[in-house]
């Protein structure tokens, strides 16, 4: 039995529902970011459980088909860029999300505007500028590094998108960088 699980987008993450889950001694097979594969299905009584345990730790059990299209989007997309830089340089984000989830993209993109009120563009673009602001902070690379880790094409593409989402560029951002970073799940 497999579970998809909302806001479940960091190691911290797997580790805290992987605890949860064992106190309430349901084995599990694995834990991966949004989805953990269970040994056994679940009585009803034990999904009441699972679902109150979740939701006190700010995670939720998804039970449609469309919201866990959704989610495994976000969790697709917080993988590459978050997780796997080495695959997001040169990746083609709209052919990977199509192939990994077996749907045409249009229709994905079309999925995921009607259910979260933003475009798949926007979101991919959000979370690269949350990177962005994580590398800047850590300031262990130079701004050129920072484009060519994320896929952009330039610099200036890069300071220009991070403008337009911030308001700020990204020197003027590095220099103020106290509390303007935020959490992957609210974005």
């Amino acid at each position: 039995m497999i579970l998809h699980i909302k806001n479940m987008v960091c190691n911290r993450c797997i580790k805290v529902v992987g605890e949860e889950l064992e106190k309430l001694g349901i084995p599990v097979v694995s834990i991966e970011l949004g989805r953990v594969k269970l040994k056994n299905p679940l009585h009803e009584e034990e999904i009441v459980k699972v679902k109150d345990v979740l939701s006190e730790n700010g995670f939720e059990l998804i039970d449609d088909k469309k919201s866990r299209t959704i989610e495994r989007i976000k969790t697709l997309v917080i993988e590459l860029i978050h997780y796997q830089k080495e695959k997001a340089q040169h990746i083609n984000f709209s052919d990977f999300i199509a192939s990994e989830i077996g749907y045409d993209y249009s229709y994905l993109s079309n999925l995921f505007s009607s259910v979260e009120g933003t475009t798949l563009e926007k979101y991919i673009i959000s979370q690269k500028i949350e990177k962005v602001k994580e590398l800047l902070v850590y300031d262990e690379l130079t701004l050129s590094e920072i484009a060519f880790q994320l896929g952009y094409s330039s610099v200036q593409h890069l300071s220009n998108q991070f403008k337009k989402v911030t308001g700020l560029s990204p020197s003027h951002f590095k220099h103020i960088k106290e509390n303007k970073r935020k959490p992957l799940d609210a974005i």
